[in-house]
């Protein structure tokens, strides 16, 4: 099967490279050691109607293919896995709004959430919680016309700017998301630094202590929250994050050519030597086959085919494996110099390893391909 980009997907694709090779790709390290973007550069992405891309018309957005938000996701990686990480989370969030949120939390945030005027976040992790997702031990108590959550979140992507969370807590032992505005009553936020890895993503960690929450911010019902919206919002991430593997392992092919090219050692440009070509050979190959596992999944997701959430996970799967190896093989390339804060290389790695773990770690996506190979094969 081959599938072809329009001519205004191939359009889109090269005015986001052009943004990123611009605004993005001077800046990404510095970024990553102060762990923080600056404010311009988000008002800069929102203005382009990048974190609106995939919302609906009628709301405000882009109402964009998913697989121009894949080539949208690609572009972002390549050029910082933080920054495309900011497009991930608010995304999941938008959507869910659009999707499950009813008529006046639709009417309050929609609008918003398109424009980037509200940026979001998803709050779902705990520090006892992270895989086993339905078993959140944030609670939430009725109290007449609001809910009283409390507890805590972890490892909270752009938390530390995010204007409305999407929270999930058990309510009378039913896993519920809810819609918290960072102004609310008993939410405290704290910076969290010092990552492996997307050290620019701003990550936070949320304390509600008996947090009140209008009954009108609950999203869907009891029960509703893992079951409907954060498996579809998860689905999402995880398509993002693939993409955003793809555009990863271009850039570590690209800057290993650029480096060996450049670098000689033993009479001879690196690139001659046969076992920096295994190295870059793996690299192409990893991004070509990851790229087609994308555009597959992309394309169903366009479709509506129920087969999406599987080949979802089948492309993030090979692709953060992918996008692992290519960035151990680019430091390697780089030798002394890939150990180093002068080339980008050391970056991609510690990014790579994040990619491995968030929305659906790798041993998680291997448990849930094996399951559905027993369903479908046997």
């Amino acid at each position: 099967m081959k599938i072809e980009l329009t001519a205004e997907q191939l359009a889109e694709q090269a005015a986001v490279r052009d943004f990123v090779e611009e605004e993005v790709v001077p800046h990404a390290d510095v970024y990553d050691r102060q762990e923080r973007f600056p404010p311009d550069l988000i008002r800069k992405v929102a203005r382009r109607g990048y974190l609106g891309s995939v919302v609906p018309r009628e709301y405000g957005g882009g109402g964009m293919s998913m697989v121009g938000f894949g080539l949208l996701n690609e572009e972002l990686g390549r050029g910082c896995s933080s920054l495309r990480s900011l497009l991930t989370v608010h995304s999941m969030v938008a959507l869910t709004v659009a999707r499950w949120g009813t008529r006046r939390q639709k009417e309050r945030w929609a609008a918003g959430l398109a424009s980037g005027e509200v940026i979001a976040a998803f709050a779902l992790t705990e520090a006892n919680v992270g895989s086993d997702a339905r078993n959140v031990e944030t609670s939430a108590e009725p109290a007449g016309d609001s809910y009283v959550l409390n507890g805590g979140k972890r490892w909270i992507t752009f938390g530390q700017v995010a204007d409305l969370f999407l929270v999930f807590a058990q309510c009378g032992g039913k896993p519920t998301a809810f819609l918290v505005e960072r102004q609310s009553p008993g939410l405290a936020v704290r910076p969290m630094t010092n990552l492996l890895g997307t050290r620019a993503s701003m990550p936070a960690e949320l304390s509600l202590r008996d947090c009140r929450v209008p009954a009108e911010n609950m999203v869907g019902k009891p029960d509703f929250g893992f079951t409907h919206i954060a498996s579809s919002a998860l689905d999402c991430g995880r398509y993002s994050v693939a993409w955003g593997c793809v555009g990863l392992v271009r850039a570590c092919l690209e800057a290993s050519v650029r480096y060996a090219s450049r670098r000689r050692q033993f009479g001879s440009a690196l690139i001659e030597h046969q076992l920096i070509q295994q190295k870059i050979s793996d690299m192409i190959t990893g991004v070509k086959a990851a790229r087609l596992l994308c555009l597959h999944a992309g394309s169903l997701r366009d479709a509506g085919d129920p087969a999406a959430i599987m080949e979802t996970s089948v492309a993030k799967y090979f692709a953060s494996r992918a996008a692992s190896k290519a960035s151990a093989d680019a430091v390697q390339i780089h030798g002394a110099n890939g150990c180093g804060g002068e080339y980008p290389v050391q970056r991609y790695f510690r990014d790579a390893r994040i990619m491995e773990i968030i929305e659906g770690s790798t041993q998680m996506q291997q448990i849930n391909l094996a399951r559905y190979c027993h369903q479908e094969y046997l």
